[in-house]
């Protein structure tokens, strides 16, 4: 028989069990849907990471009460939850101590789910509020479209001033105009705006200009006067980097009245922090959908070859004609083989289309173009192929070697 008689064959021997196929298909499917979809997922969050790293800007790190990232056990972040809020007065002991040792040295704190209103005009509720000082929109990379921005006064004064993110603008002034000197509301306190800052874009799929910028000590007073801040410290140059947070550590330690025999009560976070901790998240996960997917792969083999041989056993008297009629062996294992390749193969190419969509799904979260997994994809389709001859070779094999005289036998 040609190739191309044989693979007919093949399908239309499989098309007549419609359900039995399809449910054969589907289980490979499962088993390459999850490494595609969770592939895919990953392969999106690491492009938004490196995107997203911008946030930091360059030679600059941050001191803050806790890591990014708490994974890892229970003792670890009991530890954490441990430790004493950075307060304002060891921040400004912290700057103090680092004036002559870095470029700029910022403070920062904040909550989310608030809401901004101006005259009929209002966001939703998830504006972030940041209480920062002067140096905070210099340390954090934001620039000032218009207007100003806050000024060491408004700090020492703890004054009611606030700096709009570009979205918080666009959304309660959209008609365009200046929002310089006018009285909005955030939740229920009147703020004079001072200016609005340039638009950053996003990190990490979340957006860096829904936010207000109101003076750090009217922050401490009105919101939540026990919180941790965060330092945003920025070295000199990337040369000094290295000893620029070396000071660092020795100023947070000074500052937070550790001893010598004491460890540090503090994390450092750098981009490469960053990395590390979302590497580690990555690994597990990762590792996770590999053993989902190897599991159910190896469940679908054994349907291939529980299909197979049940078809072996349905079709004895059709191989017994063909071997009769002087088909040789070689065309019935190859027939067999195509049948449970072909079962193997469309299970994996609906794993992949249904794993690359939902994988994408996160990508348009983080607001990334479409992503393509070429090399899980061409993994997860050679895998299959592995997988349909291998389950299906011994019942190829049985039928190959079916004797046409037994095969004819009246039953």
């Amino acid at each position: 028989m040609l190739l191309r008689e044989t693979v007919t064959q093949a399908i239309y021997s499989l098309a007549v069990n419609k359900l039995r196929s399809l449910l054969t298909i589907m289980g490979v499917a499962v088993g390459v849907f999850s490494i595609i979809a969770v592939m895919t997922a990953l392969d999106a969050i690491d492009k938004s990471i490196e995107s997203g790293l911008t946030s930091l800007g360059a030679n600059t790190f941050q001191i803050q009460k806790n890591p990014a990232t708490t994974f890892g056990s229970g003792h670890s972040k009991n530890l954490y939850a441990n430790r004493k809020d950075i307060s304002y007065q060891q921040a400004l002991l912290f700057r103090k101590s680092m004036e002559s040792k870095s470029r700029n040295i910022g403070f920062m704190i904040s909550s989310m789910a608030n809401q901004a209103k101006y005259a009929n005009q209002k966001t939703n509720p998830d504006v972030t509020i940041t209480g920062g000082d002067e140096k905070f929109s210099a340390s954090s990379g934001y620039t000032v479209l218009f207007g100003r921005n806050l000024a060491e006064s408004d700090i020492r004064y703890a004054r009611n001033a606030v700096v709009l993110g570009s979205e918080v603008a666009s959304t309660l002034f959209p008609s365009g105009e200046n929002p310089c000197n006018k009285s909005m509301k955030i939740n229920s306190e009147v703020y004079t705006v001072a200016g609005v800052f340039n638009k950053k874009g996003s990190a990490f799929g979340q957006s860096q200009d829904n936010f207000v910028l109101i003076p750090i000590t009217r922050y401490l007073d009105h919101i939540n006067e026990k919180s941790s801040l965060a330092i945003t410290v920025e070295a000199l140059s990337r040369k000094d980097y290295p000893l620029t947070m070396e000071h660092a550590i020795g100023a947070m330690r000074l500052a937070r009245g550790l001893t010598v025999k004491d460890i540090n009560d503090f994390e450092i976070r750098t981009n490469e922090s960053l990395i590390d901790s979302f590497r580690e998240i990555q690994l597990a996960i990762g590792t996770g959908a590999f053993i989902i997917s190897f599991m159910a792969l190896l469940t679908a083999g054994v349907g291939i070859m529980n299909i197979m041989l049940v078809s072996v056993t349905e079709r004895t008297r059709e191989i017994g004609i063909r071997k009769s009629v002087g088909a040789p062996k070689k065309t019935i294992l190859r027939q067999f083989l195509l049948e449970a390749l072909f079962l193997s193969l469309v299970g994996g190419v609906i794993g992949t289309i249904a794993g690359t969509a939902i994988g994408n799904v996160v990508a348009l979260q983080f607001n990334l173009p479409l992503i393509f997994p070429w090399l899980w994809i061409t993994v997860s389709m050679v895998v299959c192929s592995a997988i349909g001859m291998a389950f299906g070779l011994f019942p190829a094999w049985k039928a190959a070697n079916l004797n046409p005289v037994e095969a004819l036998r009246p039953k």
